[in-house]
């Protein structure tokens, strides 16, 4: 396959899935902050860091205004990170590898392209309108992840679109639990109750698996442990982790240069060192750092993965 191929299918999936990752979140807060008297704690404030490059002072200025908010989330072109953004970058991949994924995964991409392009006129992100507009492309969204996982052939280039897919996921979750995580300033051992961690759970479409898994109070632990080590839940780190690896072992399985050698040590790693990590041993003072080393070693493997297999730095 031509390194030019492989590269747009792992950005097709890499695109798709941070913006279906950010409707998650939006969908969730957007419901959640309707009823401001009961989650007191919550505000879009994560959101808006994680998908946006507003400063901090836009940030506290655009917290609490939800028609504002989703205006620079969904449809704002400046935003890098807006979902109209992420969905025609997506289409652009696609389009010219039309030849190397099936007739139905174009359409569906194609759709939801022209589908985000219509959240220019204000009034889908407004009023009563908000909730079907989001509601639609979510499912949209949904709808994709089925018909890539019915219709794609299973050769390379499925592997390298769930390459992009689950790095991105990872990546996600990484960004999302540390930024909950350091509304309570990582202390974990001052402990909240659920409501506090419903805007994460439900972000990452794991609060069911939550309330039928964990049944202490404690409610911190067991948040942190599901998003990071919960084997189950298809957005863990671990989870997300041993999908890449067993997506790089298939593109790499005829392949023993020393790059590649390289490259599974380096992954290798990563996973052992999430693997085998004492839950214990987080705490407020290592929980940030260990959060941002898995991070870093993530996207140096990415970088690695990218300069060797897309011929570019």
């Amino acid at each position: 396959m031509l390194s030019r191929i492989a590269d747009s299918l792992f950005w097709l999936s890499r695109y798709m899935e941070r913006g279906d990752g950010l409707l998650r979140s939006t969908r969730t807060h957007y419901i959640l902050l309707l009823d401001k008297g009961v989650n007191t704690n919550i505000s879009w404030k994560p959101i808006l860091e994680i998908f946006t490059t507003c400063n901090k002072e836009e940030i506290e200025l655009l917290k609490e205004k939800s028609d504002d908010v989703l205006r620079k989330l969904l449809a704002d072109t400046s935003n890098s990170n807006a979902l109209k953004v992420m969905f025609t970058k997506a289409r652009e991949n696609a389009r010219g590898v039309q030849d190397h994924i099936t007739k139905e995964v174009w359409e569906q991409v194609n759709h939801i392209f022209h589908s985000v392009n219509t959240l220019t006129d204000n009034h889908h992100l407004e009023g009563i309108e908000t909730m079907p507009t989001i509601d639609a492309i979510t499912n949209d969204c949904i709808l994709y992840n089925g018909v890539a996982d019915t219709t794609m052939p299973r050769g390379l280039g499925w592997c390298f679109m769930n390459l992009g897919r689950y790095i991105e996921r990872c990546l996600l979750t990484i960004e999302m639990t540390n930024k909950y995580f350091e509304l309570i300033d990582y202390n974990i051992d001052d402990e909240k109750n659920i409501l506090q961690w419903r805007p994460l759970l439900l972000s990452l479409s794991g609060y069911e698996l939550h309330l039928k898994t964990y049944r202490s109070s404690d409610h911190n632990q067991n948040t942190l442990h599901q998003v990071l080590f919960n084997e189950n839940f298809t957005r863990s780190v671990l989870y997300t982790l041993k999908r890449i690896d067993r997506y790089f072992q298939e593109v790499t399985k005829n392949n023993n240069s020393e790059e590649v050698t390289a490259l599974s040590k380096h992954l290798g790693r990563l996973i052992s060192n999430v693997r085998y990590t004492d839950f214990d041993s987080l705490n407020p003072v290592t929980l940030q750092p260990y959060l941002l080393e898995v991070r870093k070693e993530l996207v140096a493997f990415s970088k690695e993965f990218a300069s060797y297999f897309f011929s570019y730095a």
